[in-house]
């Protein structure tokens, strides 16, 4: 997060510190550096997030969602009706008539969440199928998963139920990083508000401590302004020590990238996590409006990607090109290059606290 703190820092921390993100816990792996470019779905470009964010709020429930067509790129309204297909045409998207409105998608979500709201389990929307996207971790009994294929038996062909390998957690190991309440963590975007300096981590790091330094036992560099987990999974921290880090994400390979803006993801798109165990990772916007139900309780509102990540790398930054997307919050691990990443959409973070992204 603060670049040009390496005489003060050690060159591995001041690494870490350039929004690199870890979380909770011990030492980071070293990871080799990653090509500079995301490996999967197809790129959002400025005028793409502006027709999403436009067409979103103009049909409103009238669309069951949007996701971006894997040949061409290019933004697409689900719909129900013929007339909202127009309306979409009309702002510059394509439309695609399907069978699931966004009611019946609620209800879906809804069904599972008073039917089976089971540890070890996510949902969320997949515009691209028309259908809520389950999955049920290792931890998931033969007789849990029978009973999440009953829901979604029940649900006239909204939903689908699939298995995946790991266990759903918050990114939680111990190390050296940024230090509070006896864990260390590390930040996904520094933010600003009235000429004050902050940055956003995850809500399961900041429940862990009030004040934060850059080393285990080490002087305070910030302190928690606010913190949500679970049902949310974001926290605020402002900096005590009188810095003005710069607005970067460390892609580990020597460099890093400017952050100008926040958005909210598009299934289909490319996005990358940044986080101090695995590095510079890849992947795809898989689900919007995911719920994922940790031993710990609940989130909503999340967004699943197929980004590797593991332990470490709680709290850090999920983003494309000088976009951020959101926090790390957790996932079930990587099955190869595979990965389940879930993050915090960035947006919820700012619109809470009334930062800004700079």
């Amino acid at each position: 997060m603060r670049p040009h703190m390496s005489a003060r820092l050690g060159g591995g921390l001041a690494a870490l510190l350039l929004l690199g993100t870890a979380a909770l816990g011990g030492t980071a792996a070293a990871a080799a550096p990653p090509a500079d470019g995301p490996a999967e779905g197809v790129a959002a470009d400025a005028a793409t997030l502006a027709l999403n964010a436009d067409v979103t709020r103009a049909l409103g429930a009238d669309s069951a969602g949007t996701y971006l067509d894997a040949g061409t790129g290019e933004l697409v309204v689900t719909v129900t009706d013929k007339a909202a297909a127009e309306r979409a045409r009309a702002a510059g998207a394509q439309a695609e008539l399907v069978e699931h409105s966004a009611a019946e998608l609620r209800s879906a979500m809804g069904a599972f969440e008073r039917r089976a709201q089971i540890t070890g389990t996510s949902w969320g929307v997949d515009p691209a199928t028309n259908q809520i996207a389950v999955q049920a971790d290792s931890t998931v009994s033969a007789a849990e998963y029978a009973k999440l294929k009953r829901v979604a038996k029940s649900l006239d062909g909204a939903a689908r139920v699939n298995r995946i390998p790991g266990v759903f957690h918050e990114e939680v190991i111990g190390g050296d990083a940024i230090f509070g309440g006896g864990y260390r963590c590390s930040a996904a975007f520094n933010v600003t508000k009235n000429n004050a300096r902050y940055f956003l981590t995850a809500g399961h790091c900041t429940n862990a401590g009030a004040s934060w330094s850059d080393s285990n036992g080490g002087d305070q560099i910030g302190t928690r302004e606010g913190t949500s987990f679970p049902t949310n999974d974001y926290g605020l921290v402002r900096y005590t020590d009188g810095s003005t880090p710069a607005g970067t994400v460390n892609l580990y390979n020597g460099g890093s990238r400017d952050i100008t803006r926040a958005a909210d993801a598009v299934v289909g798109q490319a996005i990358q996590k940044s986080g101090s165990t695995t590095g510079l990772t890849s992947g795809e916007v898989t689900a919007v409006n995911v719920t994922v139900n940790y031993s710990s309780g609940p989130v909503y509102n999340m967004v699943r990607t197929t980004a590797c990540s593991a332990g470490g790398d709680s709290g850090g930054a999920h983003f494309s090109g000088n976009v951020a997307y959101g926090i790390h919050s957790g996932s079930a691990g990587c099955t190869g290059t595979d990965g389940s990443a879930i993050h915090q959409p960035v947006t919820d973070a700012l619109d809470a606290y009334d930062v800004s992204v700079y």
